[in-house]
């Protein structure tokens, strides 16, 4: 469904990304959708719902032309793209959908036979809740209410702790004592090339091991990592792609229930790295209604509520669609285009790079990509500017995208991607588009800094506070 003609209702941005003039940001183009149903007089409502297990519920209402009107594709398409959003973001295996008949089964067959949506089907679905998505075609009368539930995971400091924090291209771990680090350190790793389910395992107790030698006993771990974690089980994670599914399954699946009981079972909780971006940025600052960013290998996110609660959500905002545009910015595993994993990352920097005449080796791996146009940044030259401008730019429509699925006034930014004089273009940038697109949005929102070192290592500390000690 993907590959529908959308074009007419595309919107060019007031805000160009320098090195992007063909970008269509998806919340405009959704909001035009949504005015030309509007203005047509013929538009059908449609509500949409991604349920998770315990019947948590998120429902969205939307609309489109009815069958048979020579815009219905384009909007089933449009909404195709919200469901997208909501299933990375929420997260769900069962869809259930309240519209026309043409709608429902033009999202059947997408999850069935397009690349993206068997993408979506297998991960999201497959992977992660352990069912193929399942469209559901409900009336008004048997359509659910939104259901929503928060975890109470983070703030807790009492004790001795270990936190850490593992990336595609290093790892942290710190050492916290009542809340006060007492270590902190960062070791460069390459995993995701490693088969061998016993090297993950070793390189990770070395660094919780190294920690404990910093603290008088180890009261609780906790721990971020890129990827999908349900009660601290990896169900996906890049870090491990090169382990061959059934020692995926035997031993990578509970690899932190192993070390847990390494540790005599202490409390040890494992959760996205984008959700400890956001609790960090909460517990920094002391306010809730947070979303934290993190633009590193790939683009982590993660939400505190206003209470101050994690929430059990996917999160996964390197797979929501952030550009509608039909040759928009190819993401090579899911199959899928325009999605923020492209745009927010050091992978959205690496595609940028030859577009400003930046030459870098094709072999280069992606750190030292980031890494040489940080140094250009340094130097002043006006090549790597213009990557940090549209870098920016992305972000701020990626921030309105964002309003619309999550209640937020505070972002935080984390990452290497942020790192250094290109963050605060970065910054910049991103502000100048909320104050051009939405100046009401742009008074609500409140951007958060932090310093370098917390930037590097603020994720592994607040991982520390995730466990609750036992009575």
């Amino acid at each position: 469904m993907t590959h529908v003609d959308r074009g007419r209702f595309l919107v060019a941005p007031r805000v160009v990304p320098p090195l992007d003039s063909e970008f269509r940001p998806s919340v405009l183009a959704r909001h035009a959708m949504a005015r030309s149903i509007d203005s047509s007089g013929v538009g059908v409502p449609v509500a949409l719902a991604v349920e998770r297990p315990g019947e948590s519920m998120m429902v969205r209402q939307t609309w489109v032309y009815p069958d048979g009107h020579s815009d219905a594709t384009a909007s089933y398409a449009f909404c195709e793209r919200l469901l997208k959003a909501m299933l990375w973001s929420y997260g769900g295996y069962r869809i259930w959908v309240d519209g026309p008949a043409g709608l429902v089964d033009s999202l059947r067959r997408h999850y069935r036979d397009d690349e993206a949506g068997s993408f979506d089907n297998r991960i999201v679905g497959q992977a992660v809740y352990g069912s193929p998505l399942e469209i559901v075609a409900a009336s008004r009368a048997t359509f659910p209410a939104t259901r929503r539930a928060a975890s109470a995971l983070g703030g807790h400091l009492d004790g001795c702790r270990i936190g850490f924090d593992l990336g595609a291209s290093d790892r942290k771990a710190a050492a916290l004592v009542d809340g006060e680090v007492v270590f902190s350190e960062e070791i460069r790793w390459d995993p995701s090339h490693q088969e061998d389910p016993q090297w993950h395992f070793d390189q990770i107790m070395d660094s919780l091991r190294r920690a404990a030698d910093h603290l008088p006993r180890v009261d609780a771990i906790g721990g971020s990592s890129a990827g999908i974690y349900i009660d601290s089980e990896v169900r996906v994670a890049s870090l491990f792609r090169s382990v061959p599914h059934p020692l995926f399954e035997s031993r990578v699946r509970g690899i932190f229930g192993e070390l847990r009981h390494a540790w005599n079972d202490i409390p040890f909780v494992v959760v996205n790295d984008g959700e400890v971006t956001a609790l960090a940025g909460a517990m920094l600052d002391h306010v809730g209604g947070l979303l934290g960013v993190a633009m590193g290998s790939s683009e982590a996110a993660g939400y505190v509520t206003h209470d101050g609660c994690l929430t059990p959500w996917l999160n996964e905002l390197a797979f929501t669609p952030l550009d509608y545009r039909a040759g928009a910015a190819l993401d090579e595993w899911s199959g899928d285009r325009g999605c923020g994993v492209q745009y927010l990352s050091q992978q959205g920097v690496a595609r940028l790079l030859p577009v400003a005449g930046i030459e870098t080796d094709p072999t280069m791996p992606l750190p030292e990509r980031l890494k040489f146009v940080q140094e250009r940044m340094a130097a002043g030259d006006p090549r790597a500017v213009k990557v940090y401008e549209t870098v920016g730019t992305y972000l701020g429509y990626a921030l309105l995208e964002y309003r619309d699925f999550y209640d937020f006034e505070h972002v935080l930014l984390l990452g290497r991607v942020t790192s250094g004089a290109g963050g605060e273009v970065i910054n910049a940038w991103a502000r100048t588009v909320l104050e051009i697109e939405d100046p009401k949005t742009a008074a609500a929102v409140e951007f958060h800094a932090v310093s370098e070192r917390q930037k590097r290592h603020g994720q592994a500390m607040a991982a520390a506070s995730l466990p609750k000690l036992r009575e």
